[in-house]
């Protein structure tokens, strides 16, 4: 290899293709840093709401979004639900309670010796002889 001589356009030429390569070099490393910036900088930024995928899928995320809304909603009523069962429970204990307290008071109330302890001062007693059926046959009723 000898010296050879160049001319001093020629070395400017090579200069600035120099310069074109190492610069499309940083320009790469920088898109690569870049593209590499965490996902949640890019959230922030709103940088992905600018890519080809988000505008294309747009129908679709909204869907998403609209059934991520319903299983919410749908977690809400369940639990509207189930707290008004339970409040629908204790009123049913409350009332069914009652009822057999009533039912135990009127049945004490009317037990044949409370009966004739409460219409011995009216004068009323018990009859000692048994109950007989009177019956009128129809031939006499229609005469």
């Amino acid at each position: 290899m000898e010296n050879e001589f160049v001319d001093k356009a020629q070395l400017d030429k090579l200069k600035k293709a120099s310069e074109k390569v190492t610069s499309e070099k940083k320009k790469k490393r920088a898109g690569k840093n870049k593209g590499k910036q965490s996902s949640f900088v890019q959230i922030l930024n709103g940088d992905f709401l600018k890519k080809d995928f988000i505008l294309k899928n747009l129908n679709f995320l909204f869907f998403i979004i609209l059934l991520l809304l319903l299983v919410v909603g749908k977690g809400y009523y369940g639990k509207q639900i189930t707290k008004s069962v339970n409040q629908t429970q204790k009123e049913l204990d409350e009332i069914t309670g009652e009822y057999f307290e009533v039912k135990a008071r009127l049945e004490e109330n009317t037990r044949r010796s409370t009966l004739l302890e409460k219409l011995e001062s009216t004068g009323l007693k018990e009859t000692t002889n048994p109950p007989k059926v009177i019956r009128i046959k129809k031939d006499k009723v229609e005469q």
